[in-house]
C-alpha cells in the first residue's frame, strides 16, 4: 500500500507514537496511563481503558501495531468512512480492555498497554468488510487465507489465555476483535449475508470462548500481590 494515510487513521498514528515515546522516557507518565485492574476498580481510574492503548512497551510494539493499523485501518476510512474506522478503533480497544478487566479482576500487579485491541477489532473489520485474499504472519512463510485466519485467531487467543505462558494480552486481542466485528455490523448488517457461515463460525467460537474463559477465570488461583 502507497497510499498516504487517511486523517483518522494518521491522527490514531501520531497519538500513539507520540504517547508511546513519552512512556518510554518517563516512568511516571507510563504509570498514570498504563492499564492495571486494580487503578480501574479501586480508585476509579477508567480513563485507563483508552490511555493503555496508547503506549507501547518498546519501538517494535509500536511498529508494529503502527504498521498493522496501517494496512488495514487506512484501506477501511478510504472505503467506509472516518466514522467506522474511529468507531471500531475505540469501543475495540475499551471492549478488549474490559475482558482482561473482566479476567484479571483480583489481579493488583496486573499490568497492559498497546493499541492491540483496537487493531484487531479494525483488522475483523476488514476481513468482513474489504478483504477476501490472504495474510501473512510473521514467522509463518505462507500466506493465510482472510477467513482461515479469523478462525485460528479466536482458537489461539482463547488457548493463549488459558496457558497463560507468554507476554501477548491474547484477552485485549480477542476481546477486541469481537466487539470490531459487532460494532462493524452495526454499521454494516449486510456483512451477516456477504459471508454467512463464516459469521456464524465466528460468533459461535466466540460464545464458546467467553463462557469457556468465564469458567476458567473462577476456577484458576487467585492472584496475590507481593
Amino acid at each position: 500500500m502507497n497510499q498516504p494515510p487517511e486523517p483518522a487513521t494518521l491522527g490514531i498514528l501520531i497519538a500513539a507514537g507520540a504517547v508511546s515515546l513519552l512512556g518510554f522516557g518517563h516512568r511516571s507518565i507510563m504509570d498514570a496511563l498504563i492499564f492495571n485492574p486494580y487503578r480501574i476498580l479501586q480508585r476509579h481510574q477508567y480513563h485507563r481503558l483508552i490511555t493503555s492503548g496508547f503506549l507501547h512497551a518498546d519501538l517494535s510494539h509500536l511498529l508494529f501495531n503502527g504498521l498493522s493499523l496501517y494496512w488495514f485501518g487506512n484501506s477501511l476510512e478510504k472505503d467506509y468512512g472516518l466514522p467506522l474506522l474511529l468507531t471500531v478503533f475505540f469501543s475495540s480497544m475499551i471492549g478488549g480492555n474490559l475482558l482482561s478487566l473482566l479476567l484479571h479482576w483480583n489481579q493488583r500487579d496486573y499490568l497492559a498497554l498497546g493499541a492491540s485491541g483496537g487493531v484487531c477489532g479494525v483488522i475483523f473489520a476488514s476481513i468482513f468488510l474489504i478483504a477476501s485474499g490472504s495474510i501473512y504472519i510473521l514467522p509463518i512463510p505462507v500466506a493465510i487465507p482472510m477467513p482461515v485466519y479469523a478462525v485460528l485467531f479466536v482458537l489461539i487467543s482463547v488457548f493463549g489465555i488459558s496457558a497463560g505462558k507468554d507476554n501477548i494480552g491474547h484477552d485485549a486481542h480477542l476481546g477486541g476483535a469481537i466487539v470490531g466485528l459487532l460494532v462493524t455490523t452495526g454499521f454494516h448488517p449486510e456483512i451477516i449475508e456477504k459471508k454467512p457461515q463464516l459469521y456464524a463460525i465466528i460468533m459461535v467460537l466466540s460464545l464458546a470462548a467467553f463462557l469457556f474463559l468465564a469458567f476458567w477465570s473462577r476456577k484458576r488461583p487467585e492472584h496475590r500481590s507481593h
